[in-house]
């Protein structure tokens, strides 16, 4: 970049990309948690204080103010749009209506964070990569793998931040960012899809360097210790552009939210938002690619078939979940109960299409003895029958591996156990509390304050600031959710987050989200159908 606004945003801004957004979402759940805690979620925080004697919009665009200049403040705070001296003092902020100062900040933090986490995308280039050490030790491959086309995508962030810069210095009230982000993801995101796709190589590829080259561990240690980095990982840096593409998407929906319903700048803003979702979907889709085609190839060797092989590895076949369970002994057994044990262990293999019964063999092999499309699948809970059949439920095969209905009654560990496996058999049975998707019911709403890293396939790893709609819940400590800004379901543990208490607020995130996904009530449907699979 030459010396212009860009350097001056990222001298502006002190903060590498990771510090920027764990600061902006950490500030995202204190808002809502002080909104969740007023009685009435529509009154405006401090930080949100405007004049109340507010004229339209539109006298401003007749009016020249000067240009931002952010060379002269080099606070490394974290900045609001109207906190610059260039804004207080052109008197805009007496002009704007409160909501159109809203939608200014939420611009203007889409172009700030962009240079931040440009300056991060440099640090790991100049850095680390370009470490002549670093060089030396890595083959010319091994460099490939980790390091991907990284290149490309600091390319592509700083046409994209130039683009932003440009916009933000045409005028001191931002008109539009969204119109840019839809170019840019259009022509040039597909970047992103390439580098998250490799993620999979890349961390194993990381973990083999750190085992098998001392040098490699050493020298990334010392570079990390540079106060440039400011006690951040090396991976924390790799994994930036993943974060960005998805953080981007969350950006636009914030910006999709505080837009005038039937405006020009709402029709980019869905524009630009219906873009990234296609991207971030193309990204996590190449992630789980590799690692779901490596699972089931391992899969298919464990197999022994009892009954007719059925063929396990399929381009469009994955796991949903496996794992243990006991099978009750039922009365038509030819033994009595007295002489064989009431349970004996079998082990399930879930796929999205297909289930797989089994028994586990000597040397990690498994007899498979029945199986089932997943769709003839059906499942009821039993309840109050005693201690002996607590965490019970009847499994029904509609179609079996003989073509007839089977039933199996099966005893999990757990009451987590138990509903995780039911609602994984059986999709479209209906859960505790009903789903957004639905608009019939208020639905309990929980935000995460914690982030969770996915150890099951049928988990959901959050972020902090989610906000989930909670679909089910156990007395053990587990949720089922569905995330509002992508309806991705799963469970997790419940110490992750914090219920929203206030109806309001629950009623005010819902119609946000239907605002956003709005553009396409078929592509809703298609989530929906997706979110059941």
């Amino acid at each position: 970049f030459s010396c212009n606004l860009s350097d001056l945003l990222c001298s502006f801004l002190g903060l590498l990309y990771q510090e920027y957004r764990d600061k902006s979402t950490r500030e995202e759940i204190e808002t809502r948690r002080l909104q969740d805690s007023q009685t009435d979620p529509e009154e405006t925080s401090p930080s949100e204080e405007t004049p109340s004697e507010a004229e339209p919009t539109s006298t401003i665009e007749n009016k020249a103010p000067p240009q931002i200049n952010l060379l002269r403040n080099s606070n490394s705070r974290f900045n609001l749009w109207q906190d610059l001296p260039e804004v207080q003092s052109s008197g805009v902020l007496s002009i704007l209506q409160p909501d159109e100062i809203k939608l200014q900040e939420a611009m203007f933090e889409l172009v700030t964070s962009e240079a931040s986490y440009y300056k991060s995308l440099n640090l790991l280039v100049s850095h680390f990569m370009e470490n002549e050490r670093l060089k030396k030790i890595l083959h010319q491959s091994e460099a490939h793998i980790l390091f991907s086309n990284v290149l490309d995508v600091m390319a592509v962030s700083e046409r994209f931040l130039l683009d932003l810069e440009q916009r933000v210095e045409e005028n001191i009230v931002i008109s539009d960012v969204c119109d840019i982000v839809y170019q840019h993801t259009i022509n040039h995101f597909s970047a992103y899809i390439t580098y998250v796709s490799n993620q999979t190589y890349q961390e194993r590829a990381y973990k083999q360097l750190l085992q098998d080259k001392p040098a490699f561990r050493e020298v990334i240690s010392q570079l990390e210790l540079d106060p440039k980095c400011k006690g951040l990982s090396f991976s924390s840096f790799l994994i930036l552009p993943f974060q960005r593409i998805t953080r981007l998407k969350l950006l636009v929906q914030n910006i999709l939210k505080k837009v005038e319903e039937k405006s020009d700048r709402e029709s980019t803003a869905l524009d630009a938002h219906k873009e990234l979702e296609t991207v971030v979907k193309a990204c996590n889709e190449g992630v789980r690619k590799m690692s779901r085609t490596e699972q089931m190839i391992s899969i298919q060797k464990k197999l022994e078939f009892k009954i007719k092989s059925v063929p396990i590895i399929s381009h469009s076949r994955w796991l949903l979940k496996q794992g243990e369970l006991q099978q009750m002994n039922g009365p038509k057994t030819s033994r009595t109960l007295r002489t064989k044990k009431l349970f004996r262990e079998i082990y399930l293999f879930l796929f999205n299409d297909l289930l797989v019964i089994c028994r586990q063999m000597p040397g990690d092999k498994y007899q498979v003895f029945d199986s089932a499309p997943r769709g003839l699948l059906r499942v009821e809970e039993l309840e109050d029958q005693g201690q002996s059949l607590a965490n019970v439920f009847i499994l029904r095969l509609l179609e079996n591996a003989d073509d007839r209905e089977a039933s199996y009654m099966l005893k999990a560990s757990s009451q987590s156990e138990m509903k995780r496996w039911m609602i994984s058999l059986a999709p479209n049975r209906r859960t505790k509390f009903v789903s957004f998707t639905s608009r019939l019911v208020d639905c309990p709403q929980i935000q995460c304050v914690h982030p969770y890293v996915a150890q099951q396939p049928d988990e959901l790893s959050l972020e902090l600031a989610d906000v989930l709609n909670i679909l089910d819940k156990t007395d053990d400590g587990w949720i089922f959710g569905e995330r509002l800004h992508d309806q991705e379901r799963g469970w997790f543990p419940s110490s992750m987050g914090e219920e929203i208490l206030n109806p309001k607020i629950r009623a005010q995130n819902l119609k946000e989200c239907f605002r956003v996904h709005k553009s396409d009530d078929s592509q809703r449907r298609k989530l929906g159908s997706r979110n059941r699979q």
